[in-house]
């Protein structure tokens, strides 16, 4: 009923059937059952997560990049290059951040609304993930049941970590990590075209191009795509220099056709972030061996929360599956694949942790989250559960038979008999795998609950709110201050929904929702002290937003309140202010959060007073003012204002009594670009980490643009053309002459 992996081939070789053609289509069909299956069981539990109901988790950052990729696109401009301007006072969000899922539903969100692209993107990309698991075994050469098992398994995998390839981390009550749900359908295709172009390069062009958009798609799990061209080349030592040659020329195939990713970031590296508050925690080192090993052995890398917890159904097929690899390494290459990947990824996963600075060897591991890595062996595992699914069900089956004459036995070979064998293994496979399923079926259910009651209370209190948004776009005065995740914006909500959350579903500019993007003022937004007048104007906050029985934070004028919520505006409102700069900070993308604590908790700032930044090693601008107790009064106002941030753009009429800074509260980025009086004009960056440029005294008119990276043409070119060698060169290589054996040499 079920054909054998050959040992050592790339492609399963099933004996011939002696049966009859309905009987090889019954042994046929089987599979795509299983598979369907599989699949149905997504699209039904998962439908709650097409109800329109703002984010709990990521997925509100990611669902506005959609909405932001599709009114670029739409006005002709390409994300990549553009100002995001929504979080951490703004940065090239696309540039640093893994962009390409966004930018592929927001061309579709140029034709239908971008949310509802965004929901049915995470809908169908989850619920239909068991096909590409599919297509991976048989790209390994594993048998249809083998693949079809291991797309079985793969809806139930749950860790304690909740953050690999399980319901967990995508949906409404979990992390909402969708970038990576993507890249969870190009990763098994990378490794199975992977596997098969080490042993023949003829596979190389689909290696490349899944290589290629795996890294685009999430970093983390780019870095996972290029572990096999390592690795793989060591599990064949008859074949171990053709296939180390190979996986030379696939790497550096895979890094040119990635380089459109990758060398925009490390050019741009030293103006993101590194993020200070998780730095040194398990979130972005790794949990470490012991931690990652006592998940393993208790079951709970694939089976936590599974009733009953002694019976770690899915763990145990993975130890089948990696004993029966272990049982045929000399023959079953894709076996010996399977393990190597397995345990490599899993030493992977324990991370900074375990390893401290030899980690360092990883290119960029100091900006990445390392417990991601946990997905690979989960990803190996699932398959290795299909190896060891398929074992047992051959010696359950061999064993039953062995119970009937051998005349009676004769019966299962023929159509309907294997037919009947069919549904039997189906149905044994189900009740198999119940302990996972039902658990899973308990958690899909507490999903739909909490979107349900979400969406009644959105129902409730969100015009509520909506009302005083509507006062904020038709009076613009700068960002929109709601709390924060460390004090009581925790608990100002709409359902369960914080409003910092429900502001960034509107598209509000705001501050407080922290720790989103890889922008300069990411960390120094963290340590906001909202007790302090003057940090509202250098972060451009003119409104605030509090529970209808709060007072504001710091002196301002009520606007009005709306059911359980209450609009403040402030004074000195906008985006742009004046400051004179009386000192300097020196400061890193490393700790530029700490480095501005004390400056964002002084009297300085609401005396206009600043500092320019030493940054990154290099000098600081010259302060505007280097004897700060001569200064008196203020440096200035603003006497009109025009921000268009979306766009890149800002400017403002000034007059200054003194030489003094203009101060754009935006991030810092070396894209901004500033003119003074229609003149280009040198930027400098002001503390914390703000664009800025000097004036002297008088009316000015200044004016502010953003221009992102300029490169992306040629390096689009350079991904195009190496993969169109990649795939032209097999049908040249076809058409080259060959000189035969025996004939002799023309010269």
């Amino acid at each position: 009923m079920v054909e054998q992996e050959t040992p050592g081939s790339s492609a399963p070789a099933p004996a011939r059937p002696t049966t009859s053609p309905d009987g090889a289509r019954a042994q046929r069909f089987g599979p795509f059952v299983l598979v369907a299956l599989s699949m149905a069981w997504g699209l039904w539990e998962l439908r709650p997560e097409l109800r329109a109901v703002p984010y709990l988790d990521d997925s509100s950052l990611h669902e506005q990049m959609v909405r932001v990729a599709a009114t670029r696109i739409s006005q002709g401009h390409l994300p990549l290059t553009s100002w995001f301007p929504y979080l951490g006072l703004g940065s090239p969000q696309f540039l640093h951040y893994q962009s390409l899922p966004s930018m592929v539903s927001g061309l579709a969100g140029t034709l239908v609304d971008p949310d509802t692209v965004f929901r049915w993107s995470l809908y169908l990309l989850l619920a239909l993930w068991p096909i590409t698991v599919y297509w991976s075994g048989r790209l390994f050469g594993l048998s249809r049941w083998t693949a079809a098992s291991a797309a079985a398994v793969a809806p139930f995998l749950a860790s304690a970590a909740g953050i690999g390839y399980e319901t967990k981390a995508y949906v409404w009550v979990g992390y909402g990590v969708w970038t990576q749900l993507w890249a969870s359908w190009t990763l098994p295709l990378a490794w199975g075209f992977t596997y098969r172009a080490l042993s023949s390069l003829r596979g190389a062009f689909w290696a490349v191009l899944f290589i290629m958009l795996t890294v685009a798609l999430h970093y983390e799990t780019g870095y996972l795509a290029f572990v096999p061209l390592v690795v793989w080349p060591f599990v064949a030592p008859s074949d171990l220099w053709r296939r180390i040659g190979r996986a030379v020329a696939l790497g550096a195939a895979a890094a040119l056709a990635s380089a459109w990713v990758i060398v925009p970031l490390l050019a741009q590296s030293h103006w993101a972030a590194r993020n200070q508050v998780l730095e040194g925690t398990g979130l972005e080192n790794g949990y470490g061996a012991g931690q990652m090993l006592t998940w393993l052995f208790t079951g709970n890398l694939y089976d936590n929360g599974h009733s009953p917890s002694w019976l770690p159904v899915i763990t145990i097929l993975v130890a089948v599956g990696i004993g029966v690899c272990l049982a045929r390494w000399r023959s079953f290459l894709a076996g010996r694949a399977l393990v190597v990947i397995w345990v490599v990824t899993l030493v992977m996963s324990f991370g900074r942790t375990t390893f401290g600075s030899l980690y360092d060897i990883v290119p960029g591991s100091s900006d990445i989250f390392i417990r991601r890595f946990e997905m690979a062996p989960q990803l190996s595992g699932i398959l290795l559960a299909g190896v060891g699914l398929v074992f047992l069900g051959q010696l359950l089956l061999g064993g039953v038979l062995g119970l009937f004459p051998e005349d009676p036995r004769g019966w299962v070979m023929q159509p309907a008999g294997r037919g009947v064998v069919a549904g039997l293994c189906i149905g044994a496979l189900v009740l198999v795998l119940a302990p996972a399923w039902s658990s899973m079926d308990t958690y899909d259910s507490h999903n739909a609950t909490n979107i349900g009651f979400q969406a009644e209370d959105d129902a409730l209190q969100g015009p509520q709110l909506d009302q005083l948004l509507a006062y904020v776009h038709a009076h613009p005065e700068g960002r929109v201050y709601a709390g924060a995740p460390t004090n009581w914006g925790h608990d100002f909500l709409v359902g369960d929904v914080p409003v910092f959350k429900y502001l960034e579903s509107k598209d509000i500019d705001e501050v407080g929702y922290t720790l989103r993007t890889a922008s300069l003022m990411t960390d120094p937004e963290y340590y906001f002290d909202e007790s302090n007048p003057g940090d509202y104007p250098l972060f451009g906050i003119g409104y605030i937003i509090t529970p209808a029985d709060m007072a504001s934070p710091v002196e301002a004028d009520k606007v009005g309140c709306s059911g359980d919520y209450c609009l403040w505006a402030l004074s000195d409102a906008g985006y742009i202010h004046l400051y004179d700069t009386t000192g300097e900070l020196t400061a890193t993308r490393a700790d530029v959060g700490t480095q501005s604590e004390a400056l964002l908790g002084s009297p300085l700032l609401d005396e206009q007073r600043d500092l320019t930044v030493a940054f990154n090693g290099q000098a600081a601008a010259v302060p505007t003012a280097t004897d700060a107790s001569a200064l008196q009064g203020t440096p200035g106002h603003v006497v009109a204002e025009h921000a268009d941030l979306p766009n890149g753009m800002a400017g403002a009429v000034v007059h200054t009594t003194r030489r003094a800074t203009v101060v754009l509260s935006a991030s810092y980025d070396p894209g901004w670009k500033a003119t003074v009086n229609g003149r280009p004009a040198p930027t400098v960056m002001v503390a914390p980490a703000l664009v800025g440029v000097v004036v002297g005294p008088g009316v000015h008119t200044v004016t502010f643009s953003y221009a992102g990276y300029g490169s992306y043409t040629a390096l689009f070119v350079l991904a195009l053309a190496v993969l169109l060698v990649l795939g032209a060169a097999p049908f040249v290589w076809r058409r080259l002459p060959r000189r035969s054996a025996g004939s002799p040499d023309p010269t």
